[in-house]
Formats: C-alpha cells, sequence, structure tokens
C-alpha cells in the first residue's frame, strides 16, 4: 500500500537539509509532502531544490497537515514533525501495523535527543502514559489509513491539541498499534524553555483540556 509522509514545517531553513537527508525514502513506495505555513526564511526553497514538493497554507500545524492529506494520494498517513526523525525500518514497520487487520492507526515510542539526563525519563513517562491511555502525541509519529482520518474527520483545526483530540476520534474506530521502535524528537522545546518548567506546563495544560478548557485558550497560555 502507498504511503504519503506529511511533514508540516514553519521557519526551518537551518535543519531542513539535515530532514530532508534523513528521510528514509530508498525502496519506498511513497511520496513527501511539505507543507509550509508561511515561513519567513527559505525553507520553501531549499525544500523545493532539494526536489520536494511543497504546498504553503496559512499558519496552524492542523490546518497544514490536513492540507497535506487532502493532497496526498497514498493509502496510508503518516504525519511528521519536521524535527522528528523515523526509526529504522520505520516505514515498514507502519505497513506491517496497518495492514494486520487490527489495527487502524498507532504511533511510535518516542527517544528525546539532548544533552539533560531527564529527557530519557520524560520520554519513557511519554510512551508509558500513551500505552495506558491510548493517546498519541504528534512527537511519535502519528500514522492512519486514509479511510480512518476520513472517518474521523481530520485534525480539528484548533491552535494546540490537534493530536489529542484526534486520538479520541481513532480510539472510536480501533486501538492504536503501539510501536516499541523509537522515533527520536529534539529536545530543544524542554532545553530552551527550562526543563521542570515546561514539563509542569505541559501537564497542567493538559490536565485543564482534559477539564474542558478551550483550545484556544490553552495555546496562548503556551506560547
Amino acid at each position: 500500500m502507498k504511503l504519503s509522509i506529511i511533514i508540516p514545517m514553519l521557519n526551518e531553513a537551518p535543519e531542513l537539509p539535515g530532514i530532508l537527508a534523513r528521510l528514509p525514502l530508498r525502496g519506498c513506495h511513497c511520496e513527501v509532502i511539505l507543507v509550509d505555513g508561511g515561513s519567513r526564511d527559505e525553507s520553501v526553497a531549499i525544500a523545493r531544490q532539494a526536489g520536494f514538493r511543497v504546498l504553503e497554507t496559512a499558519p496552524g500545524r492542523a490546518r497544514q497537515m490536513n492540507a497535506g492529506a487532502a493532497d496526498a494520494t497514498g493509502d496510508l498517513l503518516l504525519f511528521l514533525h519536521a524535527d522528528t526523525v523515523l526509526p529504522p525500518m520505520g516505514l515498514q514497520a507502519i505497513q506491517t501495523a496497518l495492514t494486520d487487520g487490527q489495527h487502524r492507526w498507532g504511533r511510535f515510542d518516542v527517544r528525546i535527543s539532548g544533552r539533560h539526563p531527564m529527557l530519557k525519563v520524560i520520554a519513557g513517562l511519554m510512551n508509558l502514559r500513551s500505552r495506558l491511555t491510548g493517546i498519541a502525541t504528534g512527537d511519535q509519529a502519528m500514522f492512519v489509513t486514509r479511510e480512518a482520518f476520513t472517518r474521523a474527520g481530520g485534525f480539528p483545526e484548533q491552535p494546540l491539541m490537534e493530536d489529542i483530540e484526534l486520538s479520541k476520534r481513532l480510539k472510536r474506530l480501533s486501538p492504536p498499534a503501539c510501536l516499541y521502535q523509537q522515533a527520536s524528537t529534539s529536545g530543544r522545546r524542554w532545553e530552551s524553555r527550562g526543563l521542570w518548567r515546561t514539563i509542569w506546563l505541559m501537564w497542567r495544560l493538559r490536565f485543564a483540556y482534559w477539564r474542558g478548557a478551550p483550545a484556544e485558550q490553552l495555546a496562548r497560555a503556551y506560547r
């Protein structure tokens, strides 16, 4: 089955050549669609010069990913954040997980790259929480069949927690395939904002969202 890799991006020019070079595309029956949300740097030019297809949309990660999905031709969709790298044989693992007749969507375990030793603990807790709740986050490289994505209505176009909301909808269709292979994501968010401050902020926002707080209000707090 054909796989479409959808990468939302915004001002990723410094890291983009490395991001594109690490895509595991050799021998892959897949397409790559980068969706730019209004970059003010050279992200679009760099991606196009490297031979990749780029769509341009209004800002908003959910809006960008929905636009990529609408333009994609694959039977399977992988939503890959620009700072996340798939594990070896990751694409093959997706194919296996979504053609077993039991799962319509899933995610990888995550490893957070960075210098602070607590990042390993944070990643372990994220993976455990995801397994217990059946909720995935974008850092875990979410993947889904096109049929399930359409039935779930795509990502809700809200400024935060769009991955959590989509997970809730997809859980009604099947349990997630929780793959033990680790996708690697950047720890720059934790290291630049302060580790404990970021942990506290994210848990507080998730709890507030669970209590029914509007995503727009939480997005303002996140910024």
